[in-house]
């Protein structure tokens, strides 16, 4: 029953997740040390996670138009051999400028393989089985932040921020040989052309579903950005107790995503993404309610803690199976929008929920993400008129 659930194929795609989320976190974790070896400042060493970020979100629906009827296995092997190349290159670079170079390279070969991986786990699934496999090469995301970005600093701190590199290299390499092995090509579908790969920049319900998922991410970053200044400011919590929060937080969201994808085969991908949305506005308002009690008990305010973190891990794969369901053939081109979308919601998170914080303090910060939340909402209730079947839908 095991092996029904979780063939090799769909391991090695969750390791390929973690290994590229594993590395996209690195330098955080390192950034004293490398920036003090390199000679810049850390506000220019943090400039790696900027582009790493910037570069994956252009290149990525590029990288799906140019690759879609390249086959799988072949493509995903050479960009994470670029990819550990360009990890366990890093230990021998004296130059910041080479530094950024090599990240750029380590972004490009992600964009390639993050969507695809999503992309192959959708056309390999059993139909009865997409929402569960989606969750779980999702969930390689979600574990990078429990093992993989802890493990990346620990490794830093014994064998300097060269080692982290490294550590991100064998992780690649162990991708690499994995889905080698492995991976089985999808079947070939009718070869699109390039109006058909293009399409998903021309659906209506394409783009109005992307804007959603940025709205969700931007709701949900507007507060964990800042979540060390909330949590100060609302339950006294320091630097330690952050720490347990987010190891927590993490588990919790672990156990959101896992439950998100089969919630979708269950109940359908549209009523898992309003159950998804509702309960994470309902926990933001929750967290609002808590501001009059400050300093409010960590009792009462851990637990919404906990279910928002479930919340927002339970939305990604619900929304990436209704998305497929809207995209039709152009699936792989739609996850890899989706993933821009993404990044681009991060940004604005950080972004918005710094203008609140200077403007209304960080007591508004719930608020504003349960506002984005509703927007989200009101967005994917709004794809139902391009959904196979729906009012807006074309044969």
């Amino acid at each position: 029953m095991l092996r029904r659930s979780l063939p090799g194929w769909l391991l090695a795609l969750t390791l390929t997740t973690f290994a590229f989320s594993t590395d996209d976190y690195l330098v955080a974790g390192v950034l004293p040390g490398l920036a003090d070896d390199l000679h810049v400042a850390e506000s220019t060493a943090g400039q790696l996670v900027t582009v790493f970020s910037l570069v994956f979100a252009l290149a990525a629906p590029v990288a799906a138009v140019v690759t879609a009827d390249w086959p799988r296995r072949p493509l995903f092997t050479a960009a994470l051999a670029v990819f550990t190349a360009a990890n366990l290159v890093m230990p021998f670079v004296t130059a910041f400028p080479l530094l950024m170079a090599l990240r750029v390279l380590a972004a490009l070969a992600a964009a390639v393989v993050v969507p695809g991986a999503l992309g192959a786990a959708a056309v390999l699934a059993p139909p009865e089985r997409q929402g569960r496999y989606l969750s779980i090469v999702l969930g390689g995301l979600t574990t990078a932040l429990l093992l993989g970005v802890p493990l990346g600093t620990w490794v830093g701190a014994v064998a300097g921020w060269q080692g982290a590199f490294v550590l991100g290299g064998l992780l690649g390499a162990a991708a690499l040989i994995a889905l080698y092995v492995t991976l089985p090509e999808p079947p070939r579908g009718e070869r699109l052309r390039l109006a058909d790969r293009l399409a998903p920049l021309t659906r209506p319900g394409l783009l109005v579903g992307l804007t959603a998922t940025a709205f969700a991410v931007l709701g949900n970053l507007a507060l964990l950005t800042y979540l060390a200044v909330y949590l100060r400011d609302l339950a006294g919590i320091g630097p330690t107790g952050l720490g347990v929060v987010f190891v927590l937080a993490g588990v919790a969201g672990l156990v959101g995503g896992q439950l998100g994808g089969p919630a979708a085969d269950r109940w359908g991908a549209e009523r898992a993404l309003l159950m998804g949305c509702v309960a994470f506005a309902v926990v933001m308002l929750g967290l609002a309610a808590c501001w009059p009690l400050r300093p409010a008990p960590l009792v009462l305010v851990m637990p919404l803690l906990l279910l928002w973190s479930a919340a927002a891990w339970w939305i990604p794969p619900a929304a990436s199976a209704r998305l497929l369901r809207l995209a039709g053939p152009a699936g792989q081109q739609a996850l890899a929008l989706n993933s821009s979308a993404v990044y681009l919601g991060v940004a604005g998170g950080g972004a918005a929920g710094g203008l609140l914080l200077g403007t209304l303090g960080s007591g508004a910060l719930p608020l504003g993400a349960a506002v984005a939340q509703g927007v989200a909402l009101a967005l994917f209730a709004l794809t139902s008129r391009w959904a196979p079947g729906g009012r807006g839908s074309r044969r």
